[in-house]
C-alpha cells in the first residue's frame, strides 16, 4: 500500500472517531439536568461580623475611662460579692486591668475601702462585724451612739439585724435632725440608770400636746427629732385611694322641749326697767 493511500485511510478513521465522540457528547448533554435559572437560586449568606465586637468596644471604653470610674467598678464588685480577687480575676469580672494600669493598681491598694494582702483585693468595711451578735457587742461599746451609715456596709443583711435588735429592745434607733441620719444607741440593762429630776418630770408632764398629729410632727422637727410617722403623706394616700378620714364626733345639740327651763340670767338688760 502506498503512502498516499495510507494517509487517506487514516483521515477516514479520524473522521469516524470524531463523529462517534460528537454523538456521545450530545447524548450526555441531553440526559444531564438543566441548571436552575439564576433568579431561582438562593441568595448567598450575608457576611456576619464577629459577635464579640460590641463586647471588645465596651472593654476598651472601660479601660480608657477615668481612674476613678475604674476604681468604683472594682469596689462595687468587691462589695457585692464579699470575695477576694486577684488582679487577673478582677479583669475577667469587670474588665479593669489593674496589672496594665499602675494608677489603678496603686489607687486600689491605698483605698480605705479595699484590703490588699499582697495578692488579692477584698472589701474593707469600717467596722469588722459579720453577724447580729457582733453587731450588738459593737453598739454597746458606743454609749454616745454610733452612726448607722458607718454600719451599712459591714455585711449584706446588717440593716435587717439592726431592725431585729431594735424590735428585741437591745438598741435604740434615733434620728439626728442635723444630718438626717439614724444613730444606734445601746439599750443595755448593765449600763447605769439615769436619774431624772422631779421638777423636770413635772415640767415634761405639764406640756400640752397638740390635738392634730401633723402639729405634733412639726413640733418634733422644730426640736431636732425626726418623726416616726408622716401623717400628711398617710392622709394624702388614703384620700387618693378613696378611704374617708375618720370624722370627728359631733357635739349633740340641746333641743328645747317643754321640760326645758328657760333662763335669761346672762341677759340682765332684758329685765331692767326704763
Amino acid at each position: 500500500m502506498s503512502l498516499k493511500e495510507s494517509l487517506e485511510r487514516f483521515k477516514k478513521q479520524q473522521e469516524k472517531c470524531q463523529t462517534t465522540l460528537s454523538s456521545i457528547a450530545s447524548t450526555k448533554a441531553a440526559a444531564a439536568p438543566r441548571p436552575a435559572p439564576a433568579a431561582a437560586r438562593a441568595p448567598p449568606p450575608a457576611v456576619k461580623f464577629s459577635n464579640d465586637t460590641e463586647r471588645l468596644q465596651h472593654i476598651n471604653s472601660i479601660r480608657k475611662g477615668p481612674v476613678g470610674a475604674q476604681i468604683k467598678r472594682v469596689i462595687d464588685l468587691l462589695l457585692e460579692t464579699r470575695q477576694a480577687f486577684t488582679p487577673e480575676q478582677i479583669n475577667e469580672a469587670c474588665y479593669v486591668d489593674a496589672n496594665a494600669n499602675k494608677a489603678v493598681f496603686d489607687s486600689l491598694r491605698n483605698n480605705p475601702k479595699v484590703y490588699y494582702d499582697g495578692r488579692r483585693f477584698s472589701y474593707k468595711s469600717k467596722h469588722n462585724v459579720t453577724d447580729k451578735n457582733q453587731l450588738r457587742s459593737l453598739i454597746r461599746k458606743y454609749p454616745e451612739g454610733i452612726a448607722v451609715i458607718d454600719l451599712k456596709d459591714a455585711y449584706p443583711n446588717v440593716m435587717d439585724d439592726l431592725q431585729a435588735l431594735k424590735a428585741a429592745g437591745d438598741i435604740w434607733l434615733l434620728s439626728n435632725f442635723d444630718s438626717q441620719e439614724d444613730i444606734a444607741y445601746p439599750n443595755d440593762p448593765r449600763l447605769p440608770a439615769m436619774n431624772v429630776d422631779d421638777e423636770l418630770k413635772v415640767l415634761f408632764r405639764s406640756i400640752e400636746l397638740p390635738r392634730d398629729m401633723i402639729d405634733i410632727e412639726k413640733e418634733l422637727q422644730k426640736n431636732g427629732i425626726k418623726p416616726a410617722t408622716d401623717t400628711a403623706k398617710r392622709r394624702a394616700l388614703a384620700q387618693s385611694q378613696g378611704i374617708p378620714n375618720k370624722a370627728k364626733p359631733k357635739k349633740k345639740k340641746h333641743e328645747i322641749s317643754k321640760r326645758t327651763k328657760l333662763t335669761n340670767a346672762h341677759l340682765p338688760e332684758l329685765f331692767s326697767r326704763p
